[in-house]
């Protein structure tokens, strides 16, 4: 993508923006997709203008092979990342799946701190030998390669500046700083990068990038920080996605630049408008909603209860809004829905959410809100997107087909299922503590299996008796995990369906061989 600066971009220096959603984020415990999640994802983020796109670890897994080729041969626009560790085979595997793209890069890495250099066991001089190998194979391969010493932030200065120097005489053309443990400050952040251009030798031939962890919160600030200190690359994730406590947040720092602009000179290519739609999709695959209150795509992020505020969104929305819902992809327009709606005005609505369906989709989105309007007295925005999450895949192997609850004062529940396995109806009745784990016992009689419960959430879509409940069950089989989410007004048919949807998921993933689970525990420079 051509660097097109118009008038409110001149003067202002480009920040390019790295998403590794697809790496990192996915590393979040659960939060693993399918590889028709991952083709989605990727081409969302390469429609909304992202930079570069960080595919998967390609020797992590076969599946993350797969995943890391197919995105890169469809790529239109963005650098397409794969990531490897300070081993040939690695590098090599990466390339294989990169080549394919139009702009590929092969993303290396090595942890430098002292806790780090202690897993294999090397010493600075080993470790050092070890970055300018590796980095100058990689380099043979692909003439766009980025190396990063893990554990940055930790690392001795002058060891740092020692391996940053020997990556860039190596021929690496970024250098990421990871603050991998989200150990560092704001201050430090902009410190840190400054020195290093100031200091290691060839620092301004090549682009020096931030990748943050928010452990204690920072991660946006850091980055920013980091921007302000001299770096030209932000890594980051939709949603602020990622191992523990995530990473930064594209939403944020993106539209911080945009807004702040007169504080902070710069600008990204993305699309701003796309967010809100790229966001629901990430927490859908991802199995992890967004917390209400998340900054810029929380359900209350443009929401305004008091009546003060009320009054003045009233009289000037900028009393207390400081950028327009439109600007990421949020509609100020408002087109009631019902139960004699029909469905051009559903697809027009979905539209003004920031929802692209294509025909099939919106024809299962239909069917359910005609039944979902008919029990309710007023649809809202949030029942709608819930609808869009609760979407049913019909290659499902396992479907609900009819689900009966009875309870009592001091006693337990009883729950008759009716299901569908393998295109063959089966039904069970059995008891439990309270319905939905009555209802859990019957799927398990109906299809035995030995996956532990890690998760059971369930949240209001919406305000009233009446409400849809979203429910989020995360599955735990032999190393593989995977969530399932459904909404219903009925709680525990909700429960059942995201119950079901979650071991539809582990059925996927145990199909492939095993291959789409992670293989290799190593973690990396998230």
């Amino acid at each position: 993508m051509t660097d097109q600066k118009t008038p409110a971009t001149e003067g202002k220096d480009r920040v390019l923006i790295f998403d590794t959603t697809l790496r990192d984020g996915e590393q979040s415990p659960g939060a693993t997709m399918t590889h028709a999640e991952k083709l989605e994802i990727a081409e969302l983020l390469d429609d909304m203008g992202v930079d570069i796109i960080e595919a998967g670890f390609p020797i992590a897994s076969e599946g993350d092979f797969r995943a890391v080729s197919e995105i890169a041969k469809r790529s239109k626009n963005a650098v397409i990342c794969g990531l490897a560790r300070a081993q040939f085979p690695d590098i090599d595997r990466c390339w294989e799946a990169v080549r394919h793209a139009e702009r590929p890069r092969i993303h290396t890495f090595i942890g430098t701190s002292p806790l780090h250099r202690a897993i294999p066991n090397l010493t600075m001089d080993q470790m050092a030998e070890r970055i300018e190998q590796t980095v100058t194979h990689a380099r043979n391969l692909c003439d766009n390669v980025q190396w990063s010493p893990m554990d940055a932030t930790r690392t001795e200065w002058d060891y740092l500046c020692r391996v940053v120097e020997i990556a860039i005489k190596a021929g690496a053309t970024t250098i990421n700083i990871p603050d991998t443990v989200g150990y560092t400050a704001p201050v430090e952040s902009a410190d840190l990068i400054r020195r290093l251009i100031e200091t290691v030798p060839g620092a301004d031939a090549v682009i020096f990038a931030t990748h943050c962890h928010n452990d204690l919160g920072m991660a946006t600030a850091n980055a920013l920080a980091a921007v302000a200190g001299g770096a030209r690359q932000i890594e980051c994730t939709i949603n602020g996605l990622g191992e523990r406590a995530g990473n930064t947040a594209l939403e944020e720092v993106v539209m911080a630049l945009r807004v702040r602009g007169d504080i902070m000179p710069f600008y990204t290519q993305v699309d701003t408008k796309k967010i809100m739609h790229i966001s629901r999709r990430v927490a859908t695959v991802s199995g992890f909603p967004v917390q209400f209150n998340k900054a810029i795509v929380g359900k209350n992020a443009f929401a305004h209860e008091s009546g003060i505020h009320q009054d003045g969104m009233l009289k000037n929305k900028e009393t207390f809004e400081i950028m327009r819902p439109e600007d990421v992809g949020l509609s100020g327009t408002s087109l009631p829905l019902g139960k004699h709606s029909g469905r051009a005005a559903l697809r027009a609505k979905l539209k003004d959410l920031g929802v692209e369906v294509g025909d099939n989709q919106l024809k299962d989105i239909f069917v359910r809100f005609k039944e979902l309007a008919d029990r309710k007295k007023e649809v809202f925005d949030d029942d709608i997107l819930a609808l869009v999450t609760a979407t049913a895949d019909g290659e499902d192997r396992l479907q609900l087909v009819n689900l009966r609850v009875v309870c009592g004062t001091g006693g337990p529940a009883t729950a008759e299922l009716e299901m569908e396995i393998d295109g063959k109806e089966v039904s069970a009745t059995c008891q439990g503590d309270g319905p939905v784990d009555a209802t859990f016992k019957a799927v398990r009689m109906l299809h035995p299996n030995s996956a532990r419960l890690q998760l059971y959430q369930v949240h209001a879509v919406t305000e009233g008796t009446d409400a849809q409940a979203t429910v989020s069950v995360r599955l735990e089989e032999d190393g593989m995990i995977a969530t399932g989410q459904s909404a219903d007004t009925d709680t525990v048919v909700a429960s059942a369906r995201a119950y079901v949807n979650a071991l539809n998921r582990l059925l996927i993933r145990r199909g492939k061989t095993g291959k789409d689970v992670k293989e290799i525990s190593y973690k990396d420079v998230g």
